[in-house]
């Protein structure tokens, strides 16, 4: 994960901003900040963040939205999110969040020092995964270069959440995958 990622803390609500970023500022690690979801989408593409807190309902584009976009595009499937609602506990809204394969669902006003807890287990186990990506690609790369071979290209390391689908290999179709399985 490189150096300059950061926590994208995303509310409508100035207030609640600042709020979260007084609570993390112990953690010591960069944060950045959104307003919409949009911004945060944009933000998010751009590839340099590790963990979003992100606020369920916004005008325009909804903290769901944002969580659906991002488990539908390879490079940020994998980014853990914390949901942070302040209209209370919602049996609906519990499902649909972790069905997306939502870390946590946190109620507002939130806890500061179990917010912490959290979000410093979910970036540094984030932030572990992608290194063992690394690792991974850099030692089929040294394989490759030992045997002389292209060794067949694997998928990275599965979600940690088992229901988030894994991507298809670049090219391959349905009936490619099915081959391969008999």
């Amino acid at each position: 994960m490189p150096s300059d990622t950061r926590i994208l803390i995303v509310d409508d609500h100035e207030d609640t901003l600042y709020a979260l970023e007084s609570a993390l500022a112990p953690l010591g690690y960069q944060l950045g900040r959104a307003t919409s979801g949009d911004e945060a989408l944009k933000q998010v593409l751009r590839g340099q963040v590790g963990l979003l807190l992100l606020d369920v309902r916004m005008p325009g584009v909804s903290g769901l939205e944002v969580v659906r976009y991002m488990r539908r595009v390879e490079q940020t499937q994998h980014i853990p999110v914390i949901l942070l609602t302040g209209f209370g506990a919602d049996h609906e809204l519990t499902t649909t969040a972790f069905g997306l394969g939502v870390a946590d669902l946190v109620m507002k006003p939130v806890d500061p020092w179990a917010l912490r807890t959290k979000v410093r287990y979910l970036y540094d186990a984030h932030r572990r995964h992608l290194a063992l990506e690394r690792e991974v690609h850099h030692l089929r790369a040294l394989l490759t270069e030992h045997t002389g071979t292209a060794a067949h290209p694997r998928p990275g390391l599965p979600h940690p959440d088992a229901r988030v689908p894994t991507q298809r290999p670049a090219g391959a179709h349905a009936g490619e995958l099915e081959k391969d399985r008999t």
